[in-house]
């Protein structure tokens, strides 16, 4: 029987309700990932190459070797058995505690006298259905929180190609001035803009100004800079556009000397990644005209951390004193790891999440081709793309293939698999001599090998890279087999 995950929220262990009980939290997330760093820092495709099933508690990597995947699947959403071992219910239930509240909330609860206006076909070009709803949304409570706060003027940091900004000023007649770094995003906004403005044109029945968003690129590396384009291109608030505008950064100092004619304002920001958010925040802190802050974050992957990286502005982790003082330290693996999302693993599934295991353990062996036939490429840390997608498509296509086939063209398909595959240099019959079981598991263990070739072979390709020999790349397939099985245990550990 299953354990329910611990409680976290409102009603959990932690919460922000005061400084003292968020400082608790920090210090218990503290004390938490000190104790368990190797395994956090630990990444996947380095499974094989660093021997990463070491890293964890023996008893518990057999316990977790004989679960269905379904119970793995349920992991890191914090769901333990109660065969478990003691110290793993312990672990899997502590981590569930530490979690941030994810719950979704109405508008209607974060702003009472709140609207939420359609965005009709023609704002909504480009969007797909969540981006829809996320402008909708944002974009009324924006809308609410000027009128509350009295301000006229939205900033909205990263626009992107505008899609907020667009939806602010034609549907709520806001002023806006759309910041991004993109020179190419600007022209997008002010050429959709044009569009947009030439339809509710038509639509007006009596003479209406219409706002256009004002679209300004610049590369925000401080919240300096942000401070200093945001106050400058408010001053001017005729509504026209500003093409591909570079600003310096200035001195906070500078920034505040001549502020009077500033209006009241408002910072937004859909997915304002990394580093972008802290300025914002920042900002919000300094600026006296910027009366009220709405901003949805992403990427804290990409933020920058004090220890970590060397920077010549403020790192983007931590922000307080309070943070600095409990030695919650992260790394670029702990980012990199917070990111992934219990819920996307829970809704997959068995044969789904099959297939991930084996897409990731392809590339985890893949890593083992690059440190002994590559090591320079190696040590670079590699991105190869999504590789991934493309493999399970094939497969699935195989398997749905394979069912609509009679066994007359199952035959068939296998005598040509082999013709197709008769460079390999008798990899088949050498796997048969590795494996002991039926003859579908040496099919499959035989499929397994040339998904993992292709895998390579196209890696290789994408990295510029020489090709290596099949019977080099089946030495290593021989090699990670028996440590593959725990896989998919350790990767959702």
């Amino acid at each position: 029987m299953a354990a329910a995950p611990a409680s976290v929220g409102c009603g959990g262990a932690y919460s922000c309700e005061t400084a003292e009980r968020t400082r608790e939290w920090m210090q218990a997330l503290a004390t938490f990932l000190g104790r368990h760093r190797p395994l956090l820092e630990a990444h996947v495709v380095n499974f094989f190459k660093d021997r990463l099933w070491e890293l964890v508690d023996a008893e518990w990597m057999e316990c977790l070797r004989r679960e269905p995947v379904e119970s793995l699947l349920k992991l890191p959403s914090g769901c333990v058995q109660e065969h478990w071992p003691a110290t793993l219910r312990e672990f899997v239930l502590t981590a569930r505690s530490l979690v941030i509240p994810r719950e979704q909330k109405a508008p209607q609860s974060l702003v009472s006298d709140i609207h939420v206006a359609p965005v009709g076909t023609v704002l909504a070009q480009g969007m797909n259905s969540k981006k829809k709803h996320e402008i909708e949304n944002l974009a009324a409570v924006v809308h609410a929180i000027a009128k509350r706060c009295g301000a006229k003027t939205v900033v909205d940091v990263g626009s992107g190609q505008g899609y907020l900004a667009q939806a602010l000023s034609f549907e709520y007649q806001l002023r806006v001035v759309a910041i991004d770094a993109s020179s190419h995003h600007a022209s997008v906004t002010i050429a959709r803009a044009e569009r947009i403005k030439k339809h509710y044109a038509a639509k007006c029945v009596e003479k209406q100004l219409l706002m256009v968003p004002r679209a300004v690129t610049c590369h925000v590396l401080s919240s300096d800079t942000l401070a200093a384009v945001t106050l400058d291109a408010c001053k001017d608030d005729n509504g026209e556009h500003v093409r591909d505008t570079k600003t310096s950064t200035k001195k906070i100092t500078q920034i505040q000397e001549s502020t009077q004619g500033t209006p009241p304002l408002i910072l937004a920001g859909l997915h304002a990644c990394g580093d972008l958010s802290v300025n914002m925040l920042r900002v919000f802190v300094s600026c006296e005209q910027v009366k009220a802050l709405v901003s949805i974050g992403c990427c804290y992957n990409l933020l920058s951390e004090d220890t970590y990286e060397d920077t010549d502005t403020c790192p983007g982790f931590p922000m307080s004193k309070a943070a600095k003082h409990s030695e919650l330290v992260l790394g670029k693996s702990i980012r990199d790891l917070a990111c992934q999302s219990a819920e996307r693993w829970r809704n997959l599934t068995m044969d789904i999440a099959l297939q991930n295991f084996d897409v990731h353990a392809f590339r985890a062996a893949f890593q083992m081709v690059l440190e002994k036939y590559f090591p320079e490429v190696s040590r670079l840390s590699p991105s190869i793309g999504r590789q991934g997608k493309a493999l399970r498509r094939q497969r699935l296509r195989k398997v749905v293939e394979s069912q609509m086939t009679t066994k007359k063209n199952d035959d068939f398909s296998c005598s040509t698999l082999k013709e197709q595959n008769k460079n390999t240099n008798d990899v088949h019959p050498v796997i048969h001599e590795v494996d002991t079981g039926p003859d579908d598991i040496h099919q499959n263990a035989h499929q397994k090998f040339i998904l993992f070739k292709d895998f390579t072979l196209s890696g290789l390709g994408r990295l510029g890279c020489g090709s290596v020999e099949d019977t080099s790349l089946l030495e290593i397939w021989k090699d990670v087999q028996p440590f593959s099985v725990p896989f998919g245990a350790f990767e959702l550990l």
